[in-house]
């Protein structure tokens, strides 16, 4: 039997890269998927690739009705919500004299704040429900440890790993599983704008960072977003039905703890 059958997933920041790849995973494993994306033309598009499992629904975890409507466009689709992945997020980079107040506000709006409420609005409904859901936030290596020109994205995925800790003690009283995934460095489109960051502020050639950052993972590369699956499965399933509030390294050995 497959692990996810019957199941339905709420996957933030769905339309591309690791949140697309856990959709597909999801589905594979027998579960139904809602894509919530801003770029409602682009979950579309992923939607029609999964085919009828999948449905998008246009999201922006930075306002409150916009989570409540995605929630309930959900629950029309597929009547239940036994799965949230909160992946939305955006990255960051200055050095500390140079960050601008607008744009640490920006990212801890979306990695933050939209983590955490829209994981409050699905456990409402887990509860009224009486769903003993599974509840999986994306963190990062970089919410372990401080970076030169990261705080701001550092600080915001450390925040995700200590809400994580909170919210899964809290919510496992309602059956409630609260766990996350902290990935290292993952290809895809994002690190393009990761790169640029870095050339602009560290006077390196475009492509340059990409190169250092992978040749120092230790198990060779950078990662793939299929990398983190097998965990984004694990977790949403009931063989982790006693993980409670912990945060899983898939780095490729980057951080040890």
């Amino acid at each position: 039997m497959k692990r996810l059958a019957g199941k339905t997933a709420l996957i933030t920041g769905a339309a591309r890269g690791i949140g697309l790849a856990f959709a597909k995973a999801y589905v594979s494993e027998g579960a139904r998927v809602a894509l919530a994306d801003i770029d409602i033309a682009r979950a579309q598009m992923a939607a029609k690739e999964i085919g009828e499992a999948a449905i998008a629904i246009e999201m922006d975890v930075t306002n409150q009705h916009s989570i409540d409507s995605a929630i309930a466009q959900t629950l029309d689709g597929f009547g239940r919500i036994d799965i949230l992945i909160n992946n939305a997020a955006i990255f960051t980079a200055a050095p500390v004299v140079e960050i601008e107040r607008t744009d640490y506000q920006r990212v801890f709006d979306i990695n933050v704040s939209g983590t955490l409420f829209t994981l409050q609005a699905v456990a409402r409904h887990m509860i009224e429900q009486g769903i003993k859901g599974r509840i999986i936030n994306m963190a990062s290596q970089a919410g372990r440890r401080g970076e030169p020109l990261v705080a701001v994205y550092c600080a915001s995925k450390a925040a995700v790993i200590s809400l994580t800790q909170s919210a899964g003690l809290n919510l496992i009283q309602h059956g409630i599983n609260v766990n996350a995934i902290a990935p290292g460095v993952v290809d895809g489109e994002h690190w393009d704008g990761v790169d640029a960051f870095f050339a602009k502020h560290e006077g390196k050639p475009p492509g340059q960072k990409k190169r250092e950052v992978a040749a120092a993972v230790p198990h060779g590369r950078m990662g793939r977003a299929e990398d983190l699956t097998g965990m984004a499965v694990f977790l949403a399933s009931d063989e982790a039905d006693y993980v409670v509030a912990q945060t899983y390294n898939v780095d490729g050995g980057n951080w040890m703890s």
